[in-house]
């Protein structure tokens, strides 16, 4: 089963490769995918921001930003792409977990720290943020090992991309499930885009456009869940 299970990721694995191999080779040439940024690396509160838990053959990372509903920073995505390139590597685990700390499994991105960087000029840093962003999303999604999404609370935006790549997404009584993106001029991105346009009918064009809410029964219902 898991022989199956593993040789089923690794064809995805392989059809994501070939549709995102150009985009990387042009964006990072020749950086390693999980390295790290200067900021990511001093940055003594990574550690705090993004905890482990688990011992054994499984490991659980924990979103830990509650006051700002674990909003995704620089060094938040950095942590997650050396964690998840450890784990993936890690012969002795199993499967992999993630879940937010307080009321939100994870708000977005950190958007309140890239209005500061683009008034400071710091153009650099918020290119970084998304770089450092999507890497990771793409790390997730090509991941060999079982991934469990733990959805309570808010997961919106950029927290709705981390939480849907896996192959178990989780949904509670308190999820509220949006991509309102394009309420500020923006639009569905961290990979959430793919998943909407898989979706019945007209369904994720209505939610990529309006930012319109989900509860857990309703993600459920159009797939975007796979237990509630």
């Amino acid at each position: 089963m898991m022989q199956r299970f593993k040789a089923a990721l690794l064809q995805r694995r392989n059809n994501l490769h070939i549709h995102s191999l150009r985009f990387l080779n042009q964006q990072y040439h020749t950086r390693n995918l999980c390295s790290l940024s200067d900021t990511a690396i001093t940055d003594e509160l990574d550690n705090q921001q993004v905890l482990v838990e688990g011992k054994a053959w499984s490991r659980t990372a924990i979103l830990n930003r509650p006051s700002m509903l674990n909003c995704l920073s620089t060094a938040m995505g950095a942590r997650l792409q050396k964690l998840y390139t450890s784990w993936e590597n890690n012969p002795d685990i199993g499967f992999v977990a993630m879940k937010g700390s307080g009321r939100a499994f994870c708000a977005g991105g950190d958007l309140v720290s890239l209005y500061h960087m683009i008034n400071a000029g710091k153009i650099e840093d918020c290119k970084e943020f998304f770089r450092t962003l999507y890497t990771y999303i793409y790390i997730l999604g090509t991941c060999l090992k079982p991934h469990v999404a733990l959805l309570n609370g808010i997961t919106m935006g950029g927290g709705a991309g981390v939480s849907i790549p896996g192959m178990f997404r989780v949904a509670t009584d308190k999820i509220v499930f949006a991509t309102p993106e394009t309420l500020i001029g923006f639009h569905p991105d961290a990979g959430v885009s793919f998943f909407l346009s898989h979706l019945p009918g007209h369904l994720g064009e209505y939610l990529g456009l309006t930012g319109e809410k989900l509860n857990g029964a309703e993600m459920i219902s159009c797939g975007l869940a796979t237990h509630y």
